[in-house]
């Protein structure tokens, strides 16, 4: 694990910054780097090290603590801090400090335990934040148009019923991690001088940061605790979804009934047509196939749509490859509460097979087309 930056050089503030100046850096750096606001990799990392390095700095005791001693133990960081954070997120509108660190770090305010060993009181892992799911799902043009609810199947897990969750053999329990004395960390000190000490803080490598291990296992779960399953769920696909669109539904992922669900994300596919091309902002193509005489005479005909038969009048004259538009009879275009258009594209219907009486009369006509009347 690397050694920690330097927490003035975190927020870009001198050593003898004031406390306004240091919440002005952090608010500012709160709205950069802000996972809602900010996709980029390495966003979230950088804003837990600029909350640490605030979590620190902002508390008078803490500051004289690091100035004098540098890098503390990961539990002491976030004690106490709540309030300093519950007011700079209000005032820019993130919410309090629960509801943004829950959606961070994943679990609730459930007091003081192992895996919040800040004692912050909720949980700095992702270990109580169960799977995220994702899910295909394929579409034809008729259900992109109306929308789709449909009851679905997806992997789920729960406790195992042999062990009741613990993943330990019946009969036996889980024993304190004697790497990390139950702590689920381990500490390095390093004393770069006789003035300065750092200390790392990493998981422990023995219980995986849980504090405690199984000698042995539920041969049911395989010291799992949790079992596959699976579980219906209804979704609702809303109309203009488009191919290659992926939905996502919060909490409604894996969870084992003990930890926050983790959330379900559909990728959606839209079928090839048999008479349609779907084409971009909603438009669909439909290839109209006319004899020559109907685009000599013209023609009425009834269309079939997305919406049921449309009648379209072919004027007398009409050429290969015209194009002709049914206004709001394509897909409704998603996010608005628009529809494309249904074009239409006239092509040539040339038979294969014709009788000497057909042969005759299309050689009588093209010797009659100089014939002046």
């Amino acid at each position: 694990m690397s050694t920690k930056r330097d927490y003035y050089e975190v927020l870009n503030v001198d050593r003898n910054a004031t406390k306004e100046d240091i919440k002005n850096k952090y608010r500012k750096l709160a709205l950069q780097f802000h996972p809602d606001r900010n996709k980029n990799a390495g966003a979230e990392e950088k804003f837990k090290e600029i909350s640490e390095a605030y979590a620190v700095l902002s508390d008078d005791e803490k500051r004289k603590k690091y100035d004098k001693y540098g890098h503390v133990g990961s539990e002491e960081v976030f004690r106490g801090s709540e309030s300093n954070f519950e007011e700079i997120f209000r005032d820019i509108g993130f919410g309090g400090i629960k509801d943004i660190f829950e959606q961070l770090f994943g679990g609730g305010f459930s007091g003081r335990n192992r895996s919040d060993p800040f004692g912050f009181g909720f949980n700095f892992g992702r270990n109580n934040r169960g799977e995220d799911t994702v899910i295909d799902m394929s579409l034809t043009l008729e259900e992109v148009v109306s929308g789709k609810n449909e009851t679905i199947e997806i992997p789920a897990l729960e406790k195992c019923s042999v062990c009741n969750g613990s993943g330990c053999y019946p009969g036996t329990k889980r024993k304190k991690c004697t790497s990390c004395n139950g702590l689920g960390q381990t500490k390095r000190v390093f004393n770069e001088n006789r003035f300065s000490t750092f200390v790392t803080v990493e998981t422990c490598r023995t219980c995986r940061g849980i504090g405690e291990i199984i000698e042995k296992p539920c041969k049911n779960c395989g010291a799992n605790g949790k079992v596959a399953t699976r579980k219906k769920i209804q979704i609702e696909v809303p109309p203009g979804i488009d191919d290659g669109m992926t939905l996502q539904l919060s909490g409604r992922g894996i969870s084992d009934g003990d930890e926050v669900p983790g959330d379900l994300f559909i990728r959606i596919h839209i079928k090839p047509h048999q008479i349609f091309e779907k084409l971009e902002n909603g438009d669909v193509l439909y290839p109209l196939k006319l004899k020559y005489t109907e685009l000599v005479l013209g023609t009425e005909i009834v269309l079939p749509t997305l919406y049921g038969g449309e009648k379209l009048k072919i004027p007398a004259g009409t050429q290969v490859d015209s194009i002709f538009r049914l206004r709001g009879k394509g897909i409704p275009v998603h996010g608005q509460r628009s529809k494309g258009d249904q074009i239409i594209k006239i092509k040539l219907e040339v038979p294969t097979k014709l009788s000497d009486r057909q042969k005759w009369l299309i050689e009588e006509l093209d010797n009659t087309k100089n014939i002046k009347s």
